[in-house]
């Protein structure tokens, strides 16, 4: 198990990242159009650093929805590889079973 510290930092800049998303597409769309004023483009630039880094989706850590575990990572099924070879021993995942050559 992860440290609770570390699962609820993740949770925070999960919810900041989708409070400022829209905020920080329209700021990055303004900075990259090339026909818009260079100063309007400067503005825009200094108003997104000025957001709270932790807002950036980049940020923000895959962790197993189980343990909170960060590394061996599965995102299509949102949980460690650890996490998952125990509930397919357990039977708990329909058609999953252990393998032996």
């Amino acid at each position: 198990m992860a440290k609770t510290s570390a699962i609820q930092r993740n949770l925070k800049r999960i919810k900041m990242s989708k409070r400022y998303e829209n905020k920080r597409k329209k700021l990055k769309k303004i900075i990259m159009d090339k026909k818009i004023n260079l100063n309007e483009r400067f503005e825009a630039a200094l108003k997104l650093a000025k957001l709270p880094k932790n807002s950036a989706k980049i940020r923000v850590r895959n962790r197993c929805e189980i343990t909170g575990r960060p590394h061996g990572y599965y995102r299509k099924l949102k949980m460690s590889r650890i996490a998952l070879r125990k509930l397919a021993s357990s039977g708990k995942i329909p058609g999953m079973t252990k393998s032996s050559w």
